[in-house]
C-alpha cells in the first residue's frame, strides 16, 4: 500500500512537473502567481517544482513583471540556450544533421549525401560519425544534449523507433532507436519524416494555434503527417497518412509499391520528369531541354520550376496538371478527416502559384459544404529547415511531457 501511495505521488508530482514547463515554454515569459493561477495548483507546489526547475536549469528567473499593487512579480522562462538536440532528417538523397536549441533554432547543420548503394548497416554508421562530427564542431557538452530526433522516410515503427521500410533507399527493419541510445547513452526518437514535420509545423511554422492540421510532403515521395487534438494520428500498423499510394488514375503507370495509378507516380519528382521526358521525346520544343542541355536524364523538379517561371508552356502545364492531382487528393482528405489546415511542404511546393492555384481550385470546385471550401491551404512555414524542425520537435514533444527524466536515466 505505502508503494502505491508512493507510486500516486510521483506520478502527481511528473504530471504536475510536465504542467508548468509547458506553461512556461507556451508562454514565453511568465510568473508563478499565473503558472498557479492557469495550472489551478497550489502556490506552495508550483514554487517546489518551478525551485526544481531553476536548479536542474531548464528554467531561469528573467525581468520582472508589471505589479498589481506588490512587489513585482519575477518571470520565468525555459533555458532554451543551456541545452541541446541533436536533430536528423534522412532523405532519399542525403541526410541533414542540425544542432539546436530547445527553441528548434539550428546552430550548425550538416549534409552527406547518401550512396544508392548503401546499406542497413552503412546508414547507421553515417548517423553515427556525423553526429560525433556535429557535437565536436559545435562544442557543445555531451551531458547538455537531451536527445537526438530522426525523421526518417517510409514506414516506422515510432514506439520501438525502428525503420521497417524506407523503400526509396530499399532498406528494411534498422533498429535506429535501441541503436543509437547504446552509442550516445541519451534518449533517441524515431518518427515517419512527414510526421515529424508534422508536428515541427505545429509547434514552430504555419501549424502554430491549431489542434488539428494535416502536413503533405511532395518531393522524391509524397506523404501526409496527420495531427488531432496536438497529437500526431498514426494509425493501427502506423501507415496513415500514406497518400502517396492512394490511387488517382486506374490506368496510370507503375508505382514502385507494385500498383498502378498511385498519386506518388503522377505528382512526386520522378512523375514530373516522366510528363517532361515524354513530351520532349515527342518533338517538344521546351525551355526544359535547353537548361538540361538536351540530356533528359538532369530534368527535375527544380528546372520545371525555372523553365515555369521564364513562361515555358509545357513547364506551367506539367506544374498545373501536378497541381490538379494534389488537389483532388486533398479533396478527399477533407472529406474524409476535414482539418481546418493543410500545410503544403516539400521541394515541389517551392513551385508555389503555378502549384497551388491549380490545387486550391479543385478543392473549391469539389468541396460538399461552404466549411470545406474554408479549409485553409497554405505552404510550409519552415520551408528548408521542416525535416530537421520536425526531427528536433519529436525529442522537444518528449521533453515536455508525462516522465521525460525517468526515461531519461533509463537509456
Amino acid at each position: 500500500m505505502a508503494n502505491h501511495v508512493i507510486g500516486s505521488f510521483q506520478l502527481m508530482k511528473s504530471l504536475n512537473r510536465s504542467l508548468i514547463l509547458n506553461i512556461i515554454r507556451s508562454s514565453g515569459m511568465i510568473s508563478r502567481a499565473e503558472i498557479a493561477k492557469k495550472t489551478r495548483l497550489t502556490p506552495p507546489t508550483v514554487t517546489n517544482i518551478v525551485h526544481e526547475l531553476l536548479n536542474e536549469e531548464l528554467v531561469i528567473e528573467g525581468q520582472t513583471g508589471p505589479s498589481s499593487g506588490g512587489r513585482k512579480p519575477i518571470m520565468l522562462r525555459i533555458n532554451s540556450r543551456n541545452f541541446y538536440i541533436i536533430g536528423v532528417d534522412v532523405g532519399v538523397k542525403k541526410v541533414r544533421f542540425a544542432v539546436t536549441d530547445l527553441n528548434a533554432e539550428i546552430l550548425m547543420k550538416s549534409i552527406v549525401s547518401i550512396s544508392e548503394r548503401m546499406t542497413e548497416e552503412e546508414l547507421v554508421k553515417l548517423i553515427i560519425k556525423q553526429i560525433y562530427t556535429l557535437i565536436d564542431k559545435a562544442d557543445i557538452p555531451r551531458t547538455k544534449i537531451m536527445g537526438i530526433g530522426i525523421g526518417m522516410h517510409g514506414i516506422v515503427d515510432a514506439e520501438r523507433g525502428i525503420s521497417i521500410f524506407a523503400p526509396n533507399l530499399n532498406m528494411k527493419n534498422i533498429p535506429l532507436k535501441s541503436m543509437l541510445e547504446a552509442e550516445f547513452m541519451i534518449p533517441v526518437k524515431v518518427e515517419n519524416d512527414v510526421r515529424a514535420m508534422a508536428l515541427g509545423e505545429a509547434w514552430f511554422g504555419s501549424g502554430i494555434g491549431f489542434e488539428d492540421l494535416i502536413c503533405i510532403n511532395v518531393g522524391y515521395g509524397i506523404g501526409a503527417g496527420i495531427i488531432m487534438n496536438n497529437k500526431l494520428f498514426r494509425g493501427r500498423h502506423g501507415l496513415a497518412g500514406e497518400i502517396g499510394h492512394t490511387v488517382v488514375d486506374l490506368n496510370g503507370p507503375r508505382c514502385t509499391c507494385g500498383s498502378y495509378g498511385c498519386l506518388q507516380t503522377l505528382t512526386a519528382h520522378d512523375g514530373l520528369k516522366s510528363a517532361a521526358m515524354k513530351e520532349i521525346i515527342l518533338g517538344r520544343r521546351t525551355l526544359i531541354s535547353e537548361l538540361t542541355e538536351g540530356d533528359v536524364d538532369k530534368i527535375s523538379g527544380k528546372i520545371i520550376h525555372q523553365a515555369a517561371k521564364s513562361g515555358d508552356d509545357l513547364a506551367i502545364e506539367i506544374l498545373q496538371t501536378t497541381g490538379k492531382y494534389l488537389g483532388a487528393a486533398i479533396s478527399n482528405l477533407v472529406h474524409v478527416l476535414n482539418p481546418p489546415k493543410i500545410i503544403i511542404g516539400g521541394g515541389i511546393s517551392k513551385a508555389g502559384p503555378f502549384l497551388l492555384d491549380p490545387l486550391k481550385e479543385v478543392v473549391l470546385k469539389r468541396a460538399l459544404s461552404e466549411e470545406a471550401r474554408e479549409t485553409i491551404i497554405v505552404e510550409s512555414g519552415l520551408g528548408d529547415r521542416a525535416g530537421l524542425v520536425g526531427a528536433v520537435t519529436l525529442i522537444l514533444e518528449d521533453m515536455f511531457s508525462l516522465n521525460y527524466e525517468n526515461r531519461r536515466q533509463t537509456v
